[in-house]
């Protein structure tokens, strides 16, 4: 599985340990150009950016701004880019991307079309790359790098991995735990599209292995089966570490859209009562409310003790 930690600030050795370079593709737009400058000011190192016709200006006076991203890329050796393009125009912007050697993706547009999605996530299989998206929040280290558009607030450097899928609960539940004592070694924004280029058990297999986990937390929703093939993953390599899920729209009738384009229930597949009986089989106890997370997290903590 790719190393996500070796991808966003190296290792030791690097010349630019913890100071990786991200190229922000649509920079000078509305949207681009806010969350480029949260992310510059939470300490992220945004060495360019990309808007087509725009090739040769700077971004608050010291961002070179390209009009291609192999032209990005070139000048900045950077191999993380985060995409804030309206959806229809994602397939071209994430193509030329990962044409250029781009190795970590964020794709924050929502309601990519899935045809789209599909063939960007075919062309980073061939690549070798890393999609996060889309309709994601974002990755981040706290205290160290945050690629997304997040608040800065809720989060705190610390050992315990938070995945989700919905982006408003992600940052709810990490201000729980952080209101707790319970810091943040990496939070991923899985995506709530149908479709995600990283799945919840390939961002758990992302962090299962770090050195100094403590906790996992799992924030999940109706909709799909990621939750019970994450839950079964954990049951089948036995992860011990202590592991709690919270599970989003467990009051929405079946067979609505609510929300997120993949929060959709088909009978029993997808329903909430299918995801809490799994993490039930993995000993993961399920909290009925985001702030009830950080005290079931307490309590399998002590158990493991």
């Amino acid at each position: 599985m790719t190393d996500i930690f070796k991808i966003l600030k190296g290792t030791p050795e690097d010349s630019d340990y913890k100071k990786k370079g991200v190229i922000v593709q649509g920079i000078t737009g509305a949207y681009g150009s806010l969350h480029a400058k949260n992310m510059i000011t939470y300490g992220t190192n945004i060495v360019a950016g990309v808007t087509p016709g725009k090739g040769g200006q700077k971004f608050e006076d010291k961002v070179p701004i390209y009009n291609t991203v192999k032209e990005a890329v070139d000048a900045s050796g950077a191999k993380i880019s985060i995409i804030f393009v309206p959806a229809k125009f994602f397939l071209g912007a994430a193509k030329e991307a990962l044409e250029a050697g781009i190795k970590l993706l964020v794709a924050i547009p929502e309601h990519v079309p899935v045809r789209d999605t599909m063939e960007v996530l075919d062309l980073a299989n061939k690549k070798g790359a890393v999609i996060i998206g889309p309709n994601t929040p974002g990755i981040m280290i706290p205290e160290l790098i945050k690629i997304g558009i997040m608040p800065a607030t809720p989060f705190k450097a610390g050992k315990i991995a938070v995945l989700s899928k919905s982006g408003t609960l992600l940052y709810e539940i990490s201000d729980a735990l952080t209101s707790a004592g319970f810091g943040q070694s990496i939070t991923i924004g899985i995506g709530g599209d149908p479709i995600n280029g990283t799945r919840m058990i390939d961002a758990f297999d992302m962090v299962k292995d770090i050195p100094d986990l403590e906790g996992l937390v799992v924030v999940g929703e109706i909709g799909g089966d990621s939750e019970e093939i994450l839950a079964q993953r954990i049951i089948d390599i036995g992860f011990k570490k202590p592991t709690v899920a919270y599970i989003a729209g467990r009051a929405a009738p079946k067979e609505k859209r609510m929300g997120h384009a993949g929060a959709i229930v088909m009978g029993t597949y997808g329903s909430a009562e299918s995801k809490v009986s799994m993490f039930n089989k993995a000993n993961i106890p399920v909290a009925k409310r985001p702030s009830q997370v950080p005290v079931l997290l307490a309590g399998k903590m002590q158990q493991s003790d």
